[in-house]
């Protein structure tokens, strides 16, 4: 029981990187910050390696459809938010690394986080838009991607900063909660 307790802040943690991630999407434009520099791979990312929980794959989906709603981002939500569920289910994979290879993973679910995001909604504001936005055909397709490249370069760049840092810091957690465990281990009585 007192394990559970001393470990209360893990979930706290966790909860308010999704709400910074909720707010950050909420007044991101207003702040002047490029479009798709975002906090939620980093959240997800965090989310996972604190929480060491499968269920930790929602956050990233919670945090897009509660913001979402605000933002009124519905007609694409099919596919940001299959994206962002299939991020948090790849996030998964980092869930048990340790030491500075959780960096690597981190830098690693950055990236392919951003180019899945990227692939899959282009894919679908064509697919919705075919005739109207962009050309019912694989040129069509293509400028769909074209036209999506600054909003990758800038989840991308972003990404390959936040979620390494984040990545650190869920190190620089274990240490302090292994350090925290070693004196409680040592102020016991025998």
């Amino acid at each position: 029981m007192t394990h559970l307790l001393t470990r209360w802040w893990r979930p706290a943690l966790v909860v308010a990187l999704a709400a910074l991630a909720v707010v950050w999407r909420l007044v991101r434009a207003d702040l002047g910050a490029p479009p798709n520099l975002e906090l939620v791979t980093a959240a997800t990312f965090a989310a996972t390696i604190l929480l060491r929980s499968r269920w930790a794959f929602v956050v990233p989906l919670a945090v897009t459809v509660v913001s979402d709603v605000v933002l009124g981002n519905t007609s694409i939500a099919l596919f940001t938010w299959s994206a962002w569920l299939v991020v948090g289910l790849g996030s998964l994979l980092a869930r048990n690394t340790s030491g500075w290879r959780r960096v690597g993973a981190g830098a690693a679910f950055g990236v392919a986080g951003s180019l899945w995001f990227f692939l899959w909604t282009n894919f679908g504001v064509w697919l919705q838009g075919r005739g109207t936005w962009y050309p019912a055909s694989v040129e069509g397709l293509v400028a769909s991607y074209v036209a999506g490249l600054p909003f990758l370069r800038t989840m991308l760049l972003g990404n390959l900063v936040l979620v390494p840092l984040v990545a650190a810091g869920t190190l620089l957690v274990d240490r302090l909660e292994a350090s925290h465990d070693l004196a409680s281990a040592v102020a016991r009585p025998a």
